[in-house]
């Protein structure tokens, strides 16, 4: 977490390395390959690359916002979101490539310079939810890691950086437990096997213990994985996101 006196750079350098590795991976794709279905019901591979880039832009929008204080919406409305991803999805792959490294060297020109007292703004995100500036370079992070793993190209939840990994983890399980139903899910512990992570995924005395490593736990969580890999009964989740 950062404060009021610092910036987020060590997040900022981890988002510029998984950028740069999804980056990577587009630009190893073919036109006939973009077109493909991703992981992501529904989407093919174009449209998570089309949704990457806009988000970027729509990230951009927060820090610009926290920078000038001037209210600047992440975006302009949940329909015009999704119009510009399906409009997006079909292009060319020289386009769609050329799109994403823009939008993504555009936010991270203004998120590199700016001022320390600036990250402590407070804005909104697309839920409406309040949040201060030095989250947004958190919120691009889990986009271009989960994401990645959406394209279907090789990039599994077993390449998390393990900082990315110890951070979203409990912050998943959080958000689920205030999620559950009490007697609709049953309560249960997540262990790590390879860390001593242990924690409890909803309200109330856990019925049961959920064992695996900690990324494949993680990918469960975010329903990124049936948990296959897992040791231990798997009750159905709300979604994560």
């Amino acid at each position: 977490m950062t404060s009021a006196t610092t910036t987020p750079t060590d997040l900022l350098a981890q988002v510029a390395a998984s950028t740069a590795r999804f980056d990577a991976a587009i630009g190893a794709l073919t036109d006939a390959e973009l077109s493909e279905p991703s992981l992501l019901p529904g989407w093919t591979r174009g449209h998570v690359v089309a949704h990457m880039s806009r988000n970027a832009d729509s990230l951009l929008n927060l820090l610009l916002w926290a920078r000038t204080g001037i209210e600047i919406p992440q975006y302009a409305g949940a329909a015009i979101r999704d119009a510009d991803i399906e409009a997006g999805a079909p292009r060319h792959l020289d386009v769609q490539h050329a799109d994403f490294t823009a939008s993504a060297h555009r936010w991270q020109a203004v998120a590199i310079t700016m001022p320390t007292a600036d990250w402590q703004a407070v804005v909104r995100n697309r839920q409406g939810g309040s949040l201060t500036a030095d989250q947004i370079p958190w919120m691009r992070l889990r986009e271009t890691e989960i994401h990645h793993v959406d394209l279907g190209v090789g990039y599994t939840p077993a390449d998390w950086p393990t900082a990315f990994v110890a951070r979203l983890l409990p912050e998943a399980i959080a958000d689920l437990s205030s999620k559950m139903i009490p007697d609709a899910t049953p309560t249960f512990d997540i262990q790590a096997t390879d860390t001593d992570f242990i924690a409890t995924v909803g309200p109330g005395r856990p019925h049961h213990t959920v064992l695996g490593p900690s990324s494949a736990l993680l990918a469960w969580l975010l329903g990124r994985s049936t948990g296959a890999d897992l040791t231990g009964p798997l009750p159905p989740l709300p979604a994560w996101k």
